[in-house]
């Protein structure tokens, strides 16, 4: 199977992302990555999905995507031609005696403490997923309490925006 992060510009309507996801759980694949959010226009969003798939199947969920009513553009981001992050934080167990070494691991990454408390430190690092595994794994030692992880966010490099040409086809339609 191959990784695939798929940049999906739709309308900023009530029930476009559960249509969206709910295409990719009728064809029995599973979403590894889900991040939505407003663009620099308010009526349209950006769905970022990263899904694992073999074959030529993400060619035809592309294609069935397309036909969804409220969804305008449909780019994949390789990862050579795109900048994807993600955010994480993460709780570490720091007493007196780790602290100082957890402190160390967070500089290492260029990341940040955001809380300490008496017996654990908080930790917020952003950055490819690469990243973000090579700090959990510099950080288990010291023992991982709790931690979330958003979805991949991704933007194609370069002066192209693939918000204008939807915001034409939004402005069309209305």
């Amino acid at each position: 199977m191959s990784v695939h992060t798929l940049s999906v510009l739709v309308e900023n309507k009530p029930g476009v992302l559960a249509r969206v996801t709910g295409l990719f759980s009728r064809r029995g694949f599973n979403i590894d990555s889900l991040a939505v959010g407003p663009t620099e226009h308010p009526e349209i969003s950006r769905i970022t999905i990263v899904v694992s798939v073999e074959g030529n199947a993400l060619e035809q969920v592309t294609k069935q995507l397309n036909k969804l009513i409220n969804v305008l553009k449909i780019v994949e981001l390789e990862r050579e031609t795109a900048v994807q992050r993600e955010l994480l934080l993460v709780k570490v167990r720091a007493d007196e005696t780790t602290r100082r070494g957890v402190v160390e691991t967070v500089e290492l990454f260029k990341a940040k403490v955001i809380d300490v408390g008496p017996e654990s430190i908080t930790i917020e690092v952003v950055g490819p997923p690469a990243k973000l595994e090579a700090m959990l794994k510099m950080l288990e030692p010291y023992g991982i309490r709790e931690m979330v992880q958003s979805g991949m966010v991704a933007l194609g490099r370069g002066p192209r925006s693939m918000t204008q040409a939807a915001l034409r086809s939004v402005e069309r339609s209305a």
